[in-house]
C-alpha cells in the first residue's frame, strides 16, 4: 500500500520520437548541429559584448544573461533528447524532477528577464532624458536578480506537489522530455490539486510578465508615433526591434505549446502527440537558436562589433602568412 508521498515507480522511459521511421540517425545530427550552434552562438553573443566596454550598458548586459541563460536553458533538455535518440531512454524519478524543475525555472527567469529588458527599452525610449539616472548599474543587478528569484521560486510549489504523487502504474512518459503534464497524466493517486495549482501559478505568472511587456510597448508605440522625422522614428524603433522579435517568438511558442499539450484528447490521440513533439522541439531547440541570430543581424553595434572582430582575425590571418615567406 502507498502513502501520498510514496512512489514505486523509481525510474521513468521518456518514449521520446518513436515515430521517426528510421531516420533516428539524421533526426540525431540534425539536432546536434544546432545545438552546438547555439551554443556556439550564444558564447559569441557574450564575448562580442563582454570584449567591447561601449557595449557594457543595460541594453546589452540583458542580452548577456539571456544568452547565459538560453545555454543553461537547452542544456537541461537537448542532452537528454539525444541521449534518447541513441535508445537510452531511461531517466530517474529524482532525475525527472529535476528537469522539470530547471526547465521551468530558467523558463520563468527568461520570461522575466524579456519583462525586464523591455521596462529598459520603455525607459530608454519614453524617458531618455531620465534614463541615465534611472537604469543604473544597481537598477540592473537589482532587476536582474528579481528575475532569477522568481524564476528558481516559481515552479517550486508544483514541484513539492508532484514529488507527492503516486507513481504505480505505467512509467512511460509520451513526450521529449519531462515536463508537468505529462507527467501528471501517469500519477495514480489524485491530481486536482496539482493542475489547480499549477494552472493558477503558471497562468499568474505568465499573465502578469504578458501584461507589463504590452504596457510597455504600447506606450513605446505612443513615444515613438510622437516623433516628427521618419529618421527619429526609425531609430527609435531599432533599439526594441530585436528584443521584441525574440518576445514574440518565445511567447508565442510557450503559449502554442502549453494549449497544445493541455488539449491533446483530440480525435486522433497519436496525431495530437507527434504535434506536441514538433512544437517541444521548436520551442526548447529552434527558437533558442534564432536568438543569437537575431540580436546579431537586427542590432547595429553587435554587427559593428562582430564585422570588427572578422577584420582583425583577417588582418592576422594576413600577417602570418607574410611572415611565413
Amino acid at each position: 500500500m502507498t502513502t501520498s508521498n510514496q512512489s514505486l515507480v523509481s525510474q521513468f522511459i521518456i518514449l521520446g520520437f518513436p515515430n521517426l521511421g528510421g531516420a533516428e540517425v539524421l533526426f540525431f545530427t540534425l539536432l546536434s548541429i544546432i545545438y552546438i550552434f547555439t551554443l556556439s552562438g550564444n558564447v559569441l553573443v557574450i564575448s562580442l559584448i563582454c570584449s567591447h566596454r561601449h557595449l557594457h550598458v543595460p541594453l546589452y548586459l540583458f542580452v548577456v544573461i539571456l544568452s547565459f541563460l538560453e545555454i543553461w536553458y537547452t542544456g537541461v533538455t537537448v542532452p537528454k533528447m539525444l541521449m534518447n535518440l541513441l535508445n537510452q531512454k531511461m531517466i530517474s524519478y529524482v532525475g525527472c524532477l529535476l528537469q522539470i524543475y530547471f526547465f521551468h525555472s530558467l523558463g520563468i527567469t527568461e520570461t522575466y528577464l524579456l519583462t525586464a529588458m523591455a521596462y529598459d527599452r520603455y525607459m530608454a525610449i519614453c524617458n531618455p532624458l531620465r534614463y541615465p539616472s534611472i537604469m543604473t548599474n544597481s537598477c540592473f543587478f537589482q532587476l536582474a536578480a528579481c528575475c532569477w528569484v522568481v524564476g528558481f521560486f516559481g515552479p517550486l510549489t508544483q514541484i513539492i506537489l508532484l514529488s507527492r504523487l503516486s507513481f504505480c502504474h505505467s512509467n512511460t512518459i509520451e513526450h521529449i522530455f519531462c515536463d508537468f503534464t505529462p507527467l501528471i497524466k501517469l500519477a495514480c493517486s489524485d491530481t486536482s490539486l496539482n493542475v489547480t495549482v499549477g494552472f493558477a501559478i503558471n497562468s499568474f505568472l505568465f499573465f502578469l510578465a504578458f501584461v507589463c511587456i504590452i504596457m510597455s510597448y504600447l506606450n513605446i508605440m505612443s513615444a515613438v508615433l510622437k516623433i516628427k522625422t521618419a529618421e527619429g522614428r526609425k531609430k527609435a524603433f531599432s533599439t526594441c526591434g530585436a528584443h521584441l522579435t525574440v518576445v514574440l517568438l518565445f511567447f508565442g511558442s510557450v503559449g502554442f505549446m502549453y494549449v497544445r499539450l493541455t488539449n491533446n484528447s483530440s480525435v486522433n490521440y497519436d496525431r495530437a502527440l507527434d504535434q506536441d513533439r514538433v512544437i517541444a522541439v521548436l520551442f526548447t531547440v529552434v527558437t533558442p537558436a534564432l536568438n543569437p541570430i537575431i540580436y546579431t543581424l537586427r542590432n547595429k553595434d553587435m554587427r559593428k562589433a562582430f564585422m570588427k572582430i572578422i577584420i582583425l582575425k583577417s588582418k592576422s590571418q594576413m600577417l602570418k602568412g607574410d611572415s611565413s615567406f
